[in-house]
């Protein structure tokens, strides 16, 4: 261990009371994504307080600081702002809803925790490089009103936060990302280094339309529009034995519209869901299989099925742990343990780090310190070193790691990254899902 990284861990130990007070704080008072006006104001104060200028409203609500050198590589180490719909967690929000059963209050701690240690002026005169401290919104999916309210304003053009980052071009000069979270897959030590694999997902809205008549006198006349989606629904069941095991296909919907009235044969029908899949090839085919499932449902009925696949997260690239990640982490020994990822992990959830990962080379790592599932009332973080403080200390040392001697491994990981997209071409695979919506 060098000064600087003796330098890095002494800071974090300094200001731990500090992280831990902000991320309680944090953890109380969850916000939906796009809205998250007071845990954004919190980031941009801290980062502030650091004698850090803040470029705030990226994407509405996101919230970055730059450091480091005009030259060399960009780093950019990413904490995300939303909170979850979980009514039943005892610190959700009592009018909307919201907690942090997603964890997403550990990820702010951890990068107000780094930004304390690399601000440092010793540690920032080591750095061969810029580090962007970003604060992103809206990584839980939106929930389709309100994202379409915000889309039809113009106030954003993408379904999520780092989407609508990557489209804006406040990532255009970004080389590398650096993210964490909760644990996903299950893990039985302090941190699991690397990218494990994940489910990317297309989002829908169907929409089966019949034709109104009284259920009783005239239901001959009438073409029901439930009947319809019952067959649809009937169908994807009996396609679920078609999805091959390794894709992951998952394939959930929930019914918003069932009809009007009870003695109202119904017209209409409203149907919003998701279909992931473990790469875009086995997405678009099952998200294919479910439409023809919900028009041959309609189909039989004389019924009209619409169709409207909207932009969801892209699946994320399996990314093997970086050697300043392994680095970093033995420098925290034995005060934590750790493992790396495998090509056979996989996490069926989804995240848009999966569009960065289409995009630029993505170091990530998970870590525990808390019990309950994601998502969940029961979701606690109980061991606040291993949530908050550890993590940050993880993450700071591996920027270091990267961004030392030239940013000689940042500049590594950069040239073993082979991109799916380039940005160009990510924004008009994003712009194709709106172009196809347009009346």
């Amino acid at each position: 261990m060098d000064a600087v990284e003796r330098r890095i861990l002494q800071v974090i130990d300094q200001r731990a009371e500090d992280i831990l007070f902000f991320a309680e704080e944090t953890f109380h008072t969850a916000e939906a994504g796009f809205c998250e006006e007071r845990t954004a104001a919190r980031v941009a104060a801290f980062m502030r307080s650091l004698g850090l200028q803040t470029e705030e409203r990226l994407a509405l609500t996101g919230v970055r600081a730059r450091i480091g050198k005009a030259e060399g590589p960009v780093a950019c180490v990413i904490g995300e702002l939303d909170g979850i719909y979980c009514k039943d967690h005892p610190f959700a929000d009592r009018q909307t809803g919201m907690s942090h059963a997603c964890g997403h209050h550990m990820q702010l701690a951890v990068l107000i925790g780094a930004a304390c240690a690399l601000s440092d002026p010793q540690v920032l005169a080591s750095l061969d490089g810029a580090v962007d401290l970003l604060a992103v919104p809206a990584e839980e999916h939106v929930g389709t009103e309100r994202r379409n309210r915000l889309l039809a304003a113009s106030k954003i053009h993408a379904c999520c936060g780092k989407s609508e980052l990557l489209c804006n071009g406040a990532l255009d000069n970004v080389d590398l990302a650096l993210t964490t979270h909760a644990h996903m897959v299950p893990c039985g030590r302090e941190f699991l280094l690397g990218n494990p694999s994940s489910n990317g997902y297309i989002s829908k809205t169907i929409r089966l339309l019949g034709k109104a008549s009284h259920a009783a006198i005239a239901p001959h006349e009438g073409v029901n529009a439930l009947d319809a989606a019952s067959l649809g629904f009937s169908a994807l069941g009996m396609l679920r034995s078609t999805f091959r095991e390794q894709d992951y296909v998952r394939a959930h919907f929930i019914m918003t519209k069932g009809g009007t009235a009870t003695n109202v044969v119904p017209d209409e029908v409203v149907i919003e869901g998701q279909v992931r899949a473990k790469t875009m090839e086995a997405m678009r085919g099952a998200s294919e299989k479910v439409n023809r499932a919900f028009q041959a449902g309609a189909y039989a009925f004389g019924a009209r099925a619409e169709v409207i696949d909207e932009q969801g997260y892209l699946p994320v690239r399996y990314l093997a742990a970086v050697p300043a990640q392994i680095e970093a982490a033995k420098l925290l020994e034995p005060e934590t343990d750790f493992e790396t990822v495998t090509p056979f992990m996989h996490n069926a959830a989804c995240t848009d780090v999966g569009d960065l990962t289409h995009v630029l080379p993505v170091v990530n790592f998970s870590m525990g310190g808390f019990t309950g599932a994601l998502h969940s009332a029961d979701f606690t973080v109980t061991d606040v070193d291993q949530a908050y403080i550890l993590p940050a200390k993880l993450m700071a040392l591996t920027v270091y790691r990267l961004l030392k001697d030239g940013a000689k491994q940042a500049r590594e990981v950069m040239a073993n990254f082979q991109p799916v997209f380039t940005r160009t071409e990510y924004r008009e695979y994003v712009e194709a899902f709106y172009r196809t919506q347009e009346p």
